[in-house]
């Protein structure tokens, strides 16, 4: 029998500079490939090896692409013939084969509003190829870690009772024993003070941010965000009309003592007193009594973010800032996408008592509720003890693989990048050279397979000096030294090349 040829794909289009992952932009020209007709079925590709070397990208990159085309039924991998095209295709491919749109953009001659406008152009991060986070993605739980089972056995259990209460519409504000069991929990943990009716479960923060956006700020409203800071609640708060102006984040965590001079009235601020989000400082008690008293002369609310404290490594968490409010002006937001699983999608709000009812009534309008029967379960995964456990079981075994980024930064990466341990957290800063741009050198470790955020993405301005983010809790020690010695062959690589210096840019 004929052997096949093997067939060289033309028009795969790999653009380094682009914030798109490598693996997903070769995943995509590969699927439109197919489904155009281009690469026909049966059609054997290149080695994964040879294609990697003719478009430039690492050979994990197109392994990755792959192996995920041929789980989605697209690809066909045998020992001994290569990886051809799938002979059959699902029918619902079939049937748009011949009439493959472009990807849509935000130009795409639809309009939209300028709320849609806001939201189409904000430089998140969408995963079109869902799998394991790549070194060093920030923000990422070890879902590996998760005790399935227990939570397995807890939601059948729920089934199993045909209690009707899981199956009908619920209140807006949550599962009750859910709110009684966060209410515990804050109070203990956190030393949040509030009572179950101040509860309210919402799908993540995300959406906390975009209801609280819709029910305290009129279009024009100023917003005070850190900077650097969370992208996401910036363009969130953007999206609704708010103006967004930077509240300046030191060693010492927000000053609001440098913005007192502007005269506008400012309706919120949102802040990350615990671990400030990028940076991983924690406020002093000095600059939470000044924002505090800031918040009560000026009628303003504070949305505290609570993101990830949970994990403090060598002392016990910190009290909230709502903790010492006696005016009823913080919000007090948690999630368990950090400590349980991201795509669980359940958060928390700890509201003054005055807001509850107004959030449940805009809550109902908007999306109802967040599903009941994973309120449940969760119940009565923290109720049990099994969240407890958990989350001293994850911190230990956080703390570990922070150590080993450390070391392995200290030992690879000696005067390119500067680490320091800290208290807590998922991820690390790692500091580059003075005059060395962190877009260029993430743009450099993406195509060597690493993710490594760039500092100055989470900014509003410039910055004195670059970084990466680096993120540690969803990878084993193994994966952690892999990825620092590819991000060490990036950057060692991109310093040799004088002429063509990608990382080199006028001083921050």
């Amino acid at each position: 029998m004929k052997r096949a040829p093997n067939v060289a794909v033309a028009g795969i289009a790999i653009d380094c500079g682009s914030p798109q992952p490598l693996v997903e932009q070769l995943y995509g020209s590969l699927r439109e490939a197919i489904l155009s007709g281009q690469l026909r079925p049966g059609a054997r590709l290149p080695a994964t090896r040879v294609l990697a070397q003719e478009i430039g990208v690492s050979r994990n990159t197109a392994v990755s692409a792959f192996e995920q085309l041929a789980m989605e039924g697209y690809l066909n991998a045998r020992i001994g013939s290569g990886t051809r095209v799938a002979s059959s295709l699902p029918d619902e491919l079939l049937s748009v084969r011949a009439h493959c749109e472009p990807r849509c953009t935000v130009n795409s001659g639809i309009r939209l509003s300028q709320r849609g406008r806001d939201l189409a152009s904000s430089p998140v991060r969408i995963l079109s190829v869902p799998g394991r986070p790549r070194p060093f993605a920030s923000g990422h739980p070890d879902v590996t870690e998760f005790p399935l089972n227990i939570w397995s056995t807890l939601a059948a259990r729920r089934w199993r009772s045909g209690s009707r209460d899981l199956l009908t519409y619920g209140d807006p504000a949550g599962y009750r024993p859910l709110r009684e069991a966060i209410a515990d929990y804050v109070r203990t943990a956190r030393a949040v003070r509030c009572e179950t009716e101040q509860i309210v479960i919402v799908s993540g923060s995300q959406q906390a941010i975009d209801l609280l956006a819709r029910l305290l700020l009129d279009s024009g409203d100023v917003v005070l965000v850190e900077d650097p800071g969370y992208l996401g609640a910036r363009f969130a708060f953007r999206a609704a009309g708010a103006c967004v102006i930077p509240l300046p984040v030191d060693d010492e965590g927000a000053d609001i003592n440098d913005v007192r001079h502007n005269r506008r009235r400012i309706r919120l601020a949102f802040v990350t007193p615990s671990h400030q989000y990028p940076l991983g400082v924690t406020m002093t008690l000095q600059r939470r009594l000044a924002l505090l008293e800031w918040a009560r002369q000026q009628d303003a609310f504070i949305l505290e973010d609570d993101y990830d404290s949970d994990y403090r490594y060598r002392a016990r968490p910190l009290p909230s800032l709502q903790g010492l409010d006696n005016a009823r002006r913080v919000i007090y937001m948690g999630s368990f996408s950090k400590t349980i699983l991201p795509s669980l999608r359940l958060g928390f709000l700890v509201l003054p008592g005055n807001l509850v009812e107004p959030f449940r009534r805009a809550r109902a309008v908007l999306d109802g509720h967040s599903p009941t029967p994973y309120q449940a379960v969760l119940a009565d995964f923290i109720v049990e003890g099994h969240f407890a456990r958990h989350i001293r079981r994850m911190r230990s075994l956080y703390e570990e693989r922070q150590s080993a980024l450390v070391e392995a930064v200290h030992r690879d990466l000696n005067g390119l990048l500067e680490v320091s341990r800290s208290d807590g957290g998922m991820h690390l800063v790692g500091w580059l050279p003075p005059g060395i741009s962190d877009r260029g050198a993430s743009r450099v470790a993406e195509t060597h397979d690493v993710y490594a955020s760039p500092l100055s993405a989470c900014a509003f301005g410039r910055l004195k000096r670059g970084g990466l983010l680096l993120g540690f809790a969803a990878f084993s020690p193994r994966h952690i030294h892999e990825g620092v010695r590819r991000l060490a062959a990036a950057l060692e690589g991109a310093k040799k090349r004088k002429p063509r210096n990608a990382l080199t840019v006028q001083p921050y």
